[in-house]
């Protein structure tokens, strides 16, 4: 499938492209009707009238989700309410983050490895798991508690949101590894390190999310 709402946002999934695959697949030919039947949150990148004079199809943008095209069609193809309203509830924020797992854990634990040698190296063995555990958790911190506490966390930068859980990780490694026989460098870099990390995990979630503009990111 394809990410309408990012893809719409990149311009891939735009009047262009829209124009070439009906092209391409002789639809004119293969149906008797001149009419394509568009997702909602694809409008953004579809001018509808552009694709009506560069290929003779006009645009009926649907609904939001494809489970609603029955509907939609059952109905005349009248779009309700409830088809426009678009929800990222804690469920269907969960069932992303598995998938983000997946994509990040290869480099965290690439990352989590080298932490474990350098700090073996260093300063013994426990030094070691102590970094590579630290690191680890403040990735899944950020990909995991960020989104699922998204609504809950201070502020509407993804960097700031993810920044707040990994302090709340930095405070919780502190007291379950007994931060008070740490040094002024390990206590100082803990506590700028791992919410660096959060940080930077929560802030890709924003490509998962149907609220964030382009322009948001890039100022992030």
């Amino acid at each position: 499938g394809i990410n309408i709402w990012c893809a719409a946002g990149k311009g891939t999934f735009g009047t262009g492209e829209v124009v070439r695959r009906v092209m391409a697949t002789g639809l004119d030919r293969v149906v008797n009707h001149r009419r394509l039947i568009l997702p909602i949150l694809g409008a953004a990148g579809v001018a509808a009238h552009q694709v009506g004079a560069r290929c003779g199809f006009t645009v009926s943008y649907a609904a939001i989700r494809a489970r609603d095209l029955p509907t939609y069609l059952d109905n005349g193809m009248i779009t309700t309410p409830a088809m426009k309203e678009q929800t990222f509830s804690f469920y269907e924020r969960l069932v992303l983050v598995p998938v983000e797992v997946v994509v990040a854990m290869k480099a965290i634990l690439l990352a989590a490895a080298t932490l474990l040698l350098i700090g073996a190296l260093v300063a013994g063995i426990d030094a070691g798991i102590y970094l590579a555990a630290a690191l680890v958790g403040g990735a899944l911190t950020g990909i995991v508690a960020g989104p699922l506490l998204l609504p809950l966390l201070p502020s509407r930068s993804f960097a700031a949101k993810g920044a707040f859980v990994g302090l709340i990780w930095s405070a919780c490694l502190y007291l379950v590894a007994d931060g008070t026989s740490w040094n002024i460098p390990v206590t100082t870099a803990a506590f700028l390190a791992l919410p660096a990390v959060s940080s930077f995990y929560t802030l890709n979630f924003t490509g998962c999310t149907t609220f964030t503009s382009r322009s948001g990111v890039e100022k992030e």
